[in-house]
């Protein structure tokens, strides 16, 4: 059932309406000013709070306004005495549900208005679910043989809480995986939340994943809500487990035993409720062997294993994502009615494709951008003709002449951004015009260290 918080100064009020609570099943606990409520919200999350507006020190109405600015999720009732109705009205207006005149009548009055506030938040979660399905549904294949023990162990496993890990080269789509993973789960009206291990620092990481206190770090002006945290009700993804240093190996695999985390700078462990997927492209019995990965951490992550085949292994999956991959870009760049002629469409086919989906992606959106019609011939993909510079135009090195491939280009236009920024691989990314996660792509493809 529900976690309520119940604010009020009175003790007498309090108890009661946390005893009406308790025999409905809630699970509620009590603040006698907003100062304490405050300190409750921030070590617990809470599905609604129930405050009165009249209490010494800070008061109902403040308390309200910022519990709705730091935990928008957290629907609130307030509780008003006779003849202060106008104040609950403005309390209305600041986003409480309803209110509640005291002396409350009985219990079935507040349980009533208790079960219509948390039946609209409810109801929120599902429109969100929704919106997020009128979205494009997430595809892993499109019937290649290889692919059907993915499908059947993803739908198994949705209907449980236990953790998956997901096993496969670098850009197999695991991340499209635990995404369904989600969508099939009876978390799917809950958040997803993803945290890429590899595209951050091990500071940034550990806040990212646990959020931090005020004055935890210097630059922290104030209390951020971590990753885990957020996920509260959903799946948490914690893709590139295999990048994780030692020190964060030993924080992850207690958050996993114990299902709580403490903030950065925080005292209070604070309770979780997720479900853990990870993902990696690693070796990680290796690293178990090499004592490079905790061995207990691995066993914690590999309750549900499910390994994602290179895309070679699943041909018959190739010619139809081509085919979405370029509807969609091909709408994102202003050209809709993209198409593969036949000839392009067996070259696809025949390619090793060692970068996997994201590969064929990104061959496409090269692709997209050269064609000068909207049929996409073979010329634009083959290594024999690739985009071509003239050398006027070319990117030279010390006595360098000729003409340098899109790829030649592209590596050294990043050597170059990183080069400017003294290896500060975010500012390198914002100064390329691309995503953090696309330099990193980058960089392994280009073995830039």
């Amino acid at each position: 059932m529900a976690r309520i918080l119940v604010v009020d100064d009175d003790e007498g009020v309090r108890s009661f309406i946390a005893e009406a609570l308790e025999m409905e099943g809630h699970a509620a606990m009590q603040a006698a000013s907003a100062e304490e409520a405050l300190r409750l919200l921030a070590d617990n999350s809470f599905h609604l709070m129930i405050t009165d507006l009249r209490m010494p020190g800070q008061g109902g109405m403040a308390l309200l306004k910022q519990a709705r600015a730091e935990w928008p999720e957290m629907e609130t009732l307030v509780l008003t005495a006779f003849g202060t109705v106008q104040s609950a009205v403005e309390a209305m207006k600041l986003g409480a549900f309803d209110f509640l005149q005291k002396p409350i009548a009985n219990p079935e009055t507040l349980r009533l208005l208790v079960g219509r506030a948390l039946e609209r938040s409810s109801l929120r979660s599902l429109r969100e679910r929704v919106q997020r399905t009128d979205a494009p549904p997430l595809v892993l294949s499109y019937g290649a043989p290889a692919m059907q023990h993915v499908g059947f162990q993803l739908h198994k496993v949705a209907t449980t809480d236990a953790t998956v890990l997901l096993l496969g080269e670098s850009g197999t789509g695991k991340e499209v995986a635990a995404r369904l993973l989600h969508t099939l789960s009876a978390r799917a009206a809950g958040p997803f939340v993803a945290v890429n291990c590899a595209a951050l620092s091990d500071t940034l990481l550990e806040s990212e994943l646990f959020g931090h206190e005020k004055g935890a770090f210097t630059g922290a002006t104030g209390r951020r809500r971590g990753r885990i945290e957020l996920a509260e009700g959903g799946t948490f993804f914690l893709d590139e487990v295999g990048e994780l240093k030692p020190e964060q190996q030993a924080k992850l695999l207690r958050v996993l035993q114990e299902r709580r985390i403490e903030r950065l700078g925080g005292v209070t462990s604070l309770p979780v409720d997720v479900r853990w997927v990870a993902a990696t492209n690693r070796d990680l019995l290796a690293q178990v062997a090499q004592g490079r990965f905790r061995a207990d951490l691995y066993h914690r992550l590999a309750v549900f294993p499910i390994y994602l085949p290179p895309l070679r292994e699943r041909r018959e999956d190739i010619l139809p994502l081509a085919e979405a991959l370029l509807a969609r870009i091909g709408a994102e760049l202003g050209k809709p009615g993209l198409r593969l002629t036949p000839e392009s469409g067996a070259w696809l086919r025949a390619q090793p494709w060692p970068g996997n989906v994201r590969e064929l992606g990104n061959a496409l959106e090269r692709a997209a951008i050269l064609a000068e019609q909207l049929s996409i011939g073979s010329e634009l993909f083959a290594p024999s003709s690739p985009l071509r510079v003239p050398q006027s135009q070319a990117v030279h090195g010390s006595g360098e002449a000729g003409e340098r491939t899109l790829e030649q280009l592209e590596r050294q236009a990043i050597l170059d951004a990183l080069e400017r920024n003294s290896g500060h691989r975010k500012q390198a990314a914002e100064q390329l015009g691309i995503g953090l996660r696309t330099l990193y792509d980058r960089l392994k493809q280009y073995g830039i260290s």
